[in-house]
């Protein structure tokens, strides 16, 4: 009769080592697909824009439309749209998201969410339009950054305060009981276990707003959006793709860009 003593034997051991080099090698291998595959793809991307917009036959309009100077131009304009809305709904959201879940406010979170549900569910094209004739003395390019800024909040503030509900309460608890006051728990303890969901929600935030900024080009706030309003209005399809494929190659650096910042902010161990 054999007698369990309840210690892993050294095969045993040596199998769940194995297994736990294993795991970490997925991981790894995982996370550097996620680091470098995406700006490989976006840089492969581009190169083939450049390749095709060096070698295409192209009228003289589609040319114009086309040219170099016009395109950094625009992409500067849709980069630094994206960047200060983006800004802008991170902080409004996040502030707005904890103080949503802070006991005698939280009662108001479903009103607040309802507002924000109704300001991404309105056509984004509308939403712009309407802001620009409501704020006729204001700029088209802060036109474009508040309904960008009303087009992203939801998800921001959506899974700010999803990932600080889901936070288990008896480690806020326990957080209390070593004599942490409520500040130093939502900071060290709530908001390190919400950051992955918040993340998340960010960004989902940029890739709708690197989105929705081709359409500032209607309120005369600039952005990649004018390549393409050219395109469809001058009918020249070549130049209406190229449009949306630049306006998709920003939109996968915009979202690697959020991981990276995921990666960095993530506390270890979460």
């Amino acid at each position: 009769m054999t007698i369990d003593t309840g210690t892993p034997d050294i095969e045993t051991r040596e199998v769940e080592a194995a297994d736990g080099r294993s795991k970490r090698g997925r991981m790894s291998r995982g996370m550097a697909i996620e680091l470098f595959a995406i700006p490989i793809l976006v840089v492969v991307g581009f190169l083939l824009y450049v390749w095709w917009r060096q070698t295409a036959t192209l009228d003289s309009i589609e040319s114009s439309s086309l040219a170099w100077a016009d395109v950094r131009l625009q992409l500067w304009q849709h980069v630094k749209l994206t960047i200060v809305a983006s800004l802008i709904v991170v902080a409004i959201a996040v502030p707005l998201g904890i103080l949503l879940t802070r006991p005698g406010v939280k009662v108001l979170a479903p009103v607040v969410v309802g507002v924000a549900n109704a300001g991404q569910a309105a056509p984004s094209i509308g939403l712009i339009v309407l802001l620009f004739m409501w704020l006729s003395s204001w700029s088209g390019f802060w036109v474009a950054i508040a309904a960008l800024t009303l087009y992203g909040v939801l998800p921001v503030l959506r899974n700010t305060i999803t990932g600080l509900q889901g936070v288990d309460p008896t480690l806020m608890e326990a957080g209390r009981g070593v004599g942490m006051s409520n500040t130093a728990v939502l900071f060290r303890v709530e908001l390190p276990l919400a950051l992955p969901v918040i993340m998340a929600g960010i960004r989902t935030a940029l890739v709708l707003v690197v989105g929705t900024a081709a359409l500032a080009t209607f309120v005369n706030a600039g952005g990649l959006g004018g390549v393409i309003t050219a395109g469809i209005t001058l009918y020249r399809y070549p130049v209406m793709v190229a449009g949306a494929v630049l306006i998709a190659l920003l939109a996968l650096l915009v979202e690697w860009f959020g991981r990276v910042l995921e990666l960095l902010v993530r506390p270890k161990g979460i």
